[in-house]
């Protein structure tokens, strides 16, 4: 399986959408699980100047609002589209909250995760330093490569290649290098 065969939903005019991810194909993709309640939230005024600096150059940003983590991310996708609008002016593109971890995960971040720990080695990278404190914080991480937190972030090369996570605290503006450099 490649990312491109992945489908997710997106709420448009009072349905669901299904999605392919290959509209995507040939852009550099950052995939954000965010949350509109969480001390992190204001990510997405960076995340947002990120996109629109490099959007014509092939950027793109997915947004998956989590409410896994102390359920940070409520309300449903319209109120949580209005709130991202309204307060932070994002115009990438928004998805359906899902699950980004347990027996309700969405296959797009079995994905990811599957494929990171294979670029990095069980156990090692990200995950292993995050997963002693964030289970205690959130009490639902089982698995070494479980997201931790809201705003873990994933970039996709061109070819559709997780190449790199990232952790929440790590900011849009600390990546942008790398960003560019897929470019």
């Amino acid at each position: 399986m490649n990312i491109y065969e992945i489908k997710v939903f997106k709420r448009q005019d009072g349905k669901d959408v299904e999605v392919s991810l290959d509209a995507y194909r040939g852009q550099v993709m950052l995939i954000v699980n965010t949350a509109t309640g969480c001390g992190l939230t204001p990510q997405y005024t960076a995340l947002e100047e990120l996109y629109r600096k490099h959007k014509e150059a092939g950027f793109v940003i997915l947004d998956f609002p989590c409410n896994q983590f102390m359920e940070q991310a409520k309300g449903d996708d319209e109120q949580i589209n209005s709130f991202c609008t309204l307060t932070y002016d994002t115009t990438f593109p928004r998805f359906k909250k899902i699950d980004v971890n347990g027996p309700n995960e969405a296959p797009l971040y079995t994905f990811l995760k599957q494929a990171i720990e294979s670029r990095e080695g069980r156990g090692g990278g990200l995950s292993g330093l995050m997963i002693s404190l964030t289970s205690k914080l959130n009490g639902k991480s089982k698995k070494s490569n479980d997201i931790q937190w809201n705003f873990e972030k994933f970039l996709v090369d061109r070819e559709g290649r997780v190449v790199k996570r990232f952790a929440p605290t790590v900011t849009p503006k600390q990546i942008e290098s790398e960003v560019a450099a897929l470019l």
